[in-house]
């Protein structure tokens, strides 16, 4: 089954433009879901909207707000939101590149598979991704995802290249937060030692496949059960 793509536009790098397609990396097909039921008659719920003063509430009743205190919310209408909303950019533009090891492991997040959408734009692909490839660089640009801006982190990977969505500074906590309180303790050589040998013990390859989420896999046996 071929993959749809999530996204569809152009990757840029100055003068050299190509059409892309961007496809998710990632799959939850896997991950085990549940519907809430009805335990006699085994109907699914239906979850109805309730204020706590008046009870059920028609949906066209229903405003979106920002709580800016507890219990206190600025209420904005759709209009207003549709206002401001981002149009979906078709052109990834590259801005910059930077050494991979200048991106913090806590900005990276989800990954995705970056084609050149369709024959004809095969060679210029070529062109940008030779490029990037002896360079040896992370290409940086931005693009409009389902109305949010993301910066992207665009890689080479054999014939194709790895995009990942990279978080906004706002969205990452300092590690100072946690990691300053701490306390400056000192470790005693000879544990030190033994745990070194025990890394070594267990040093191996990263093989991903060895790495199932076991809660998962129980539910699926108990729902073939």
């Amino acid at each position: 089954m071929a993959l749809r793509p999530t996204w569809q536009g152009h990757l840029r790098l100055s003068l050299v433009t190509c059409p892309v397609a961007l496809y998710s990396a990632i799959s939850s097909r896997g991950d085990v879901h549940f519907n809430m039921l009805h335990k006699t008659t085994h109907n699914r719920i239906r979850m109805v909207p309730t204020d706590p003063e008046t009870g059920p509430v028609d949906r066209a009743d229903i405003v979106k707000g920002y709580e800016i205190e507890k219990g206190r919310y600025v209420v904005i209408g759709q209009d207003e939101i549709d206002a401001v909303r981002l149009e979906s950019t078709r052109t990834i533009d590259i801005e910059r590149f930077v050494d991979v090891d200048e991106i913090d492991r806590l900005y990276w997040n989800d990954p995705y598979f970056l084609a050149p959408d369709g024959k004809m734009a095969a060679e210029a692909f070529a062109v940008i991704r030779e490029a990037m490839a002896r360079q040896d660089r992370i290409a940086l640009g931005r693009v409009v995802l389902h109305q949010r801006e993301r910066l992207m982190a665009i890689e080479t990977r054999g014939n194709g290249m790895l995009a990942y969505s990279l978080r906004a500074y706002d969205e990452v906590r300092s590690p100072a937060d946690v990691f300053d309180v701490i306390p400056d303790a000192k470790a005693d050589p000879r544990m030190v030692e033994i745990a070194e040998k025990i890394i070594d013990q267990q040093e191996g390859p990263f093989e991903p496949t060895t790495f199932v989420d076991r809660y998962e896999e129980a539910l699926r046996a108990l729902i073939k059960e």
